[in-house]
């Protein structure tokens, strides 16, 4: 037999990631606030003088991270001992600062560190008036005016750090911009609190489609940002720096230009952005009336300032037009014909929605705009440069759409463990958990190997194969501790009754209902087969890896009833909870280190890889490969490894069945025969395959130790059209094997088609797999396949 090396393929690494870009981001916070405040301006802010209180209920109540530490103090002098023995970020003060001005407390608050943020917070329209005419405008960062919001005080800190942290979060990853032009100190006083709270609930809406704690956290942080500016200057030098990342402008008509008042700047503004950025919405406001149809020359909304309804107004703005809430699909006229929450329905959406209504929202960055609103930066950017002229017609554009939300939403879950979420879990990639509690030994192995595949990019590096860890809801061991507890099944397990009453009670027993609808929730996604594996927290580890100690049930999981598939795959997870405690498990925790007691199972739900034929589900080809062959022959060494292959489910190869062995470096060069007789001797004769229906089908029978399971023979893989992709022909007159089936004789097993002929890349695959692994553990490494 011709003797053929793999060659090894050249493995490149994904560069930094998009979480890492994202845990740089609002890299300066406000951790320590200083409230310069009389003791009556201070029972103002709280009406009880505890403002602690409040910014800690506000902070808390809008889920934000923890809030800054605030220390009150009722005059000039103590302020000033109070920065020089502590540091602050930001200083507060009002205008009674008792034994000293606050112009001089300003001075010297910046004398003794220019980047404390000094802001001035006043309560009455006289006092306003009067120090905004005298105060040196270098020495304080912004001025606020109280109206009975206490909010005012989560702005304030919003304000400082947007200040502070735009230039660097929009250079890494793009977060978005909103230009607020006002120089009226009690309209964006009042305006802001309520922008803050509308972005955090915008916020609050994105992290729920993060994927993990770690992600969600992420995400807040990339909110957009809100520039507020007081001149003409202001606003232009903001819009010329941050134009790429604009999500909207919301302006005054009437604000100073040339350190002058200027009834028309906000117009002017408004046409000058216009001409450059036809499609980016631009809010008005006035008090005249006259100005609305103005307005409407540069196709900018318009809402006037004496409404009642001012502040539901500007809202409404923001949620229709800076991408904030859902995605509505409307027709040219503006009819909604249908809305997305978020990526998932946007993509579903996208495959039925009218054209007419694709082109209107893609020809004026409509999709672009909303997924910046919701951090998807990346997605944002590639969707943007694609001008719509640059497709031939709307399906083509549709398509482009829809498969790039797709694909991104396939990375971004590559390597995570999400919290399980039924809008946001995908059939095809998705690694999510249900609990709180650790994953288990086997979980975190999978866990492990998605982020190298997502490291290394294999998922794709090889053309018409894509390589992955097939989908998985993992239920963690707090579940499993809960489930024992609820059902008092811990004395129970651990006083060592019998394999047969331990079962028995453990199928009496009740999940929590939160826990049970997860469970549901995924079985209604999951209509595919799956595999009920064991978790535990000693399994597969390294000294003492637990192999084939604990329960893994295979569920067809293809019931007509809903309730019947429930109850099996209910019935499965007990099962495996109950294996924790067999006599097999007993014994062999005994033999170890470890307690009976230190033991917790989670659970994995694993989609199971392989195809439906007929009343059967296999995959063609599954194994085992290890980077290390203890046995090598000449000219292969130990280091390149060998794989144990079969037909049908990975049983065979684990129970030490007939099967196929192989050097992925070497797949053309025999290991375990010399003469065509001896391989058909050793060969694989029957496969193992799921049971779909009530009859195992032609030539299969049930399997001994499985009642899910059927063992079949070769002709039963004929009669699928799967032996011809895996199978050569032994002639006994000739003693000769002979590739493909087209002759009479004995099937044999010998991987021909895939290891001679390559139909599949398999060998190039496991080997790349194995080096992966190596580099990953640093250590030599076991994996199975399918």
């Amino acid at each position: 037999m011709e003797t053929c090396m793999v060659e090894k393929r050249r493995i490149q690494t994904i560069p930094e990631g998009r979480l890492q870009h994202f845990q740089n981001l609002m890299a300066r916070w406000v951790h320590n606030i200083l409230l310069v405040a009389s003791p009556y301006d201070s029972f103002l802010l709280a009406e009880d003088g505890q403002i602690n209180e409040v910014i800690l209920d506000e902070f808390m109540e809008l889920n934000l991270r923890s809030a800054p530490g605030l220390t009150q103090v009722a005059t000039g002098s103590e302020a000033l001992e109070e920065i020089r023995r502590k540091p602050y970020d930001l200083v507060i003060s009002t205008p009674h600062t008792g034994d000293m001005a606050v112009g001089d407390l300003a001075r010297a608050v910046k004398a003794h560190n220019p980047e404390i943020a000094f802001v001035l917070l006043f309560f009455e329209d006289q006092e306003l008036g009067r120090t905004l005419a005298t105060y040196d405008r270098s020495l304080i960062d912004q001025v606020f005016f109280f109206q009975g919001d206490f909010r005012i005080l989560l702005a304030i800190v919003k304000y400082v750090e947007d200040r502070w942290n735009v230039e660097a979060d929009t250079r890494l990853v793009g977060v978005g911009v909103i230009i607020l032009i006002e120089d009226s100190v009690r309209y964006y006083s009042s305006f802001l609190p309520h922008f803050y709270a509308e972005l955090v609930s915008q916020s609050h809406r994105v992290i729920a489609e993060g994927l993990n704690l770690t992600h969600k956290l992420m995400r807040m942080r990339a909110r957009p940002k809100i520039l507020l500016c007081t001149s003409y200057e202001e606003a232009e030098a903001f819009y010329r720096k941050y134009e790429d990342h604009l999500l909207g402008v919301i302006s005054d008509v009437d604000f100073t230009r040339g350190g002058k008042p200027d009834p028309d700047a906000g117009l002017d503004f408004a046409r000058m952005v216009r001409s450059e950025n036809p499609d980016l919405p631009i809010l008005l406001q006035t008090r005249d009336p006259a100005y609305i149809e103005k307005a409407k020359e540069v196709r900018a909304a318009v809402v006037l300032k004496g409404s009642p309804l001012l502040l539901r107004e500007l809202r409404r703005f923001m949620l229709e037009n800076f991408g904030f809430g859902d995605f509505v699909f409307r027709l040219e006229d503006g009819t909604e014909v249908a809305r997305a929450k978020n990526l998932v329905s946007l993509e579903r959406i996208l495959e039925n929605v009218p054209e007419d209504a694709i082109l209107h929202h893609a020809s004026r960055h409509h999709f672009s705009a909303w997924l910046r609103a919701r951090t998807e930066f990346s997605l944002a950017e590639e969707v943007r440069r694609r001008q719509v002229s640059e497709f031939t017609n709307v399906r083509d554009l549709r398509e482009y759409l829809h498969e790039s939300i797709l694909e991104f939403r396939r990375e971004r879950q590559s390597g995570v463990v999400a919290v399980f979420e039924k809008d946001n879990f995908d059939p095809e990639v998705s690694f999510a958990r249900i609990g709180e509690g650790s994953l288990g030994g086997k979980a975190r192995g999978l866990a492990f190997v998605r982020q190298l595949l997502y490291k290394y990019r294999v998922r794709n590096h090889f053309p018409g194969v894509r390589v992955l860890v097939p989908s998985a809801v993992v239920l963690a061991t707090d579940v499993f501790d809960q489930f024992l507890d609820d059902n008092d099944l811990r004395d129970l397990a651990i006083r060592g009754e019998s394999d047969e009453v331990i079962e028995e009670r453990f199928i009496q027993g009740k999940f929590p209902a939160k826990v049970l609808d997860r469970i549901f929730e995924f079985l209604d996604i999951a209509d595919y087969p799956l595999a009920v594996r064991s978790s535990s927290l000693l399994e597969d580890s390294q000294n003492q890896p637990f192999a084939g100690i604990y329960s893994t049930i295979m569920c067809a999981n293809n019931h007509p009833n809903r309730r019947m598939r429930r109850r099996d795959l209910l019935r499965a997870i007990k099962l495996v909870y109950a294996s924790t405690f067999s006599s097999r498990a007993r014994a062999y925790i005994k033999a170890t280190a470890f307690r009976q007691e230190e033991e917790k199972m989670a659970v994995i739900l694993q989609r199971l890889g392989g195809a439906t034929h007929g009343k059967r589900f296999y995959p063609e080809v599954a194994g085992v490969a290890r980077s290390h062959n203890y046995y090598p022959v000449s000219p292969m060494k130990a280091q390149d490894g060998v794989a144990t292959v079969a037909l049908g489910l990975g049983k065979t190869v684990v129970e030490g069945k007939p099967a196929f062995r192989f050097c992925p470096r070497y797949p053309t060069r025999p290991l375990d025969f010399t003469t065509p007789r001896s391989l058909m001797e050793s060969a694989q004769r029957d496969f193992f395959a799921l049971r779909l229906g009530s009859s195992p089908g032609k030539g299969c029978r049930p399997a001994e130790d499985d009642p899910h399971l059927v063992a079949c023979g070769l002709e039963a893989a004929r009669e699928d059209g799967v032996l011809g992709l895996v199978a050569s022909v032994y002639l006994r007159d000739s003693d000769a094997i002979h590739d493909g089936l087209a002759r009479e004789g004995a099937p044999v097993v010998t991987m021909a088609p895939i290891l001679k002929d390559g139909i599949f890349p398999l060998p190039e695959i496991l080997a790349m797999l194995l080096e992966i692994g190596e580099r990953g553990l640093h250590m030599p490494v076991e994996l199975a396949f399918a």
